[in-house]
C-alpha cells in the first residue's frame, strides 16, 4: 500500500472515533427522555428541570379525575423530594401517589421521574372541574424539598390518543346517546289504545270470530 493510501487510512479511521463517541451520547440523552414531547411546556430552577408538563382532563362533557403529568429532573448532587403539586389558580392540591406503596416521591442524584402512567407515580386531581377547560394554560407549582417551589404554565388536554396512557387510571366512559327505539315502541302502543278508543279490544272477540269460521 502507498504511503498517501495508508495516510488517508489513518484520517478516516480517526473521524471515525469521534463520531462514534458522539452517537453513544446521543443515544444516552434520549433514553433519558423517551416520551418527553418538546411543544409542551418546560422550565428550570435551579438544580430542577421540567419537561412535558401537562394537565390530562376527560373529554368535554364527561366529569371525573384529572391528573398531572411531567418529567422531573435533577441535575444536582442531592436526592430530592417532591413535597406538593399545586393549581393555585383553582386553589386545588394535586394527590401525590408513589409508583409503590406509600411514601414520597423521590428523584435521585442525576435521576428523573416521570409522573403520570402506568407504572409510575402519579399526580391526581380529584375532580376534574377544578383542571380547566380543555386547552387552557394552567399553573402548575412543583414543590421539592431542596429547590422549593418550581412553577409552570402547561395546556390542558384530553385523556386521549398520547396522553391516555398518562392520564387518571379510571377514566370514565364518553357518554353515549340513547337508542330511540324505546320511544317509538312506547308511541305504537299508545297509538294502538288511541284506535281502539283507548279500551282494550274485548278477549271474547277473537274467539267467536273462529268459532264463525267453524
Amino acid at each position: 500500500m502507498s504511503s498517501s493510501l495508508r495516510r488517508g487510512a489513518l484520517a478516516a479511521t480517526a473521524l471515525l472515533i469521534p463520531l462514534a463517541s458522539l452517537s453513544a451520547c446521543a443515544a444516552g440523552n434520549n433514553a433519558q427522555t423517551l416520551g418527553v414531547r418538546p411543544d409542551n411546556a418546560e422550565t428550570s430552577v435551579g438544580d430542577i428541570k421540567i419537561q412535558n408538563a401537562t394537565v390530562i382532563a376527560p373529554q368535554s362533557g364527561v366529569q371525573g379525575e384529572a391528573a398531572v403529568s411531567a418529567t422531573l429532573f435533577n441535575d444536582g448532587t442531592e436526592e430530592q423530594t417532591l413535597d406538593s403539586v399545586s393549581l393555585p389558580g383553582s386553589q386545588t392540591e394535586v394527590k401525590l401517589s408513589p409508583a409503590a406503596g406509600s411514601g414520597a416521591i423521590t428523584v435521585a442524584p442525576g435521576g428523573s421521574v416521570v409522573l403520570g402512567g402506568q407504572g409510575n407515580p402519579s399526580g391526581i386531581i380529584e375532580d376534574s372541574s377544578q383542571a380547566g377547560g380543555l386547552g387552557d394554560v394552567q399553573r402548575i407549582v412543583f414543590r421539592f424539598s431542596e429547590t422549593g417551589d418550581v412553577p409552570i404554565d402547561a395546556f390542558v388536554v384530553a385523556a386521549a390518543g398520547f396522553y391516555r396512557d398518562f392520564g387518571p387510571s379510571n377514566l370514565p366512559e364518553a357518554p353515549t346517546a340513547s337508542p330511540t327505539g324505546s320511544a317509538t315502541a312506547e308511541d305504537g302502543g299508545h297509538g294502538d289504545e288511541a284506535e281502539s278508543g283507548g279500551e282494550p279490544a274485548p278477549s271474547g272477540s277473537a274467539s267467536a270470530s273462529q268459532g264463525a269460521g267453524h
